[in-house]
Parts: structure tokens; sequence; C-alpha cells
């Protein structure tokens, strides 16, 4: 099989661009996580999150946080091209820290929560969602 060296460039180009898109959009999400926690330390207990283990329509997938003492819980999807889906605040005098939601994924990828605590300390959550029919433009 013999290629034009325009054809050559353009696969290459292809190439590049699949290798380095999947770490531009993990670095927009641990740049929201740091803006969020403030650069601290996240720990693992301390935020439920409930989504389904496939979605047959990413247009709509439902998900569930629940976290007992948080002031405030983050939603992200990390495939997503802008990953912030949800921030959800709980003031003093709510009964109980839960909230339920919809959202749209762009393909299969990870939905990640992180709660603020009470006592300044933050725990995350994540969990993958297999989308078999794209939700953003898929």
């Amino acid at each position: 099989m013999d290629f034009t060296r325009r054809e050559t460039l353009a696969l290459g180009g292809a190439a590049a661009l699949t290798f380095v898109l999947p770490f531009r959009a993990n670095a927009a999400v641990d740049d929201v996580i740091a803006e969020f926690t403030g650069g601290a330390a996240v720990g693992d207990a301390g935020v439920e999150l409930t989504a389904p283990e496939i979605a047959e329509n990413g247009n709509t997938v439902p998900i569930a946080v629940s976290a007992p003492g948080a002031t405030s819980v983050l939603v992200l999807a990390a495939g997503n091209p802008t990953p912030g889906v949800a921030t959800f605040n709980f003031g003093p005098l709510a009964a109980s820290q839960t909230a339920s939601t919809r959202m749209r994924l762009a393909g299969t990828q990870d939905v990640i929560a992180i709660a603020k605590l009470a006592d300044g300390s933050f725990a995350r959550s994540s969990k993958t969602v297999k989308v078999t029919i794209g939700g953003c433009g898929g």
C-alpha cells in the first residue's frame, strides 16, 4: 500500500491527536478538582455515588449522591467536553445531604463525586458508566 505525503501527514496528525486528547481531558478534570478542594488531599470514604453500570442512552443518565455531613458535593463527568456537571450545596438546616439528577454523557466514562465535609476534609467516589448511545453529539 502506497501513501502520498499528504496521507502520511494526515495519518500522523490523527494518531497524535488520538494520543494527546485523553490527557487534556484528564488535565481539565484534575484542574477542576484542585480548584474545588484548594489542593487538599481527598479521601475515599464519606460519599456514595449511585449510577447505572450501563446506560442505554447517554442523553439521560440518572445519578444520586449521598454524603452525610457534607456542605457541598461536586459531580464531574471525566469524558465530557465540559466535565463539570453539578455542584450541590447543603445548608445547616438541610435534613439530609443527598441529591439526584440526570446528566448527559458523551460516551463510556468515569463519573466522579467529590464532597466537602463539615470538618473541611474532602471525600471522593467514582463509577464507570458504559454508554451504548452517546448523549453529547454521539
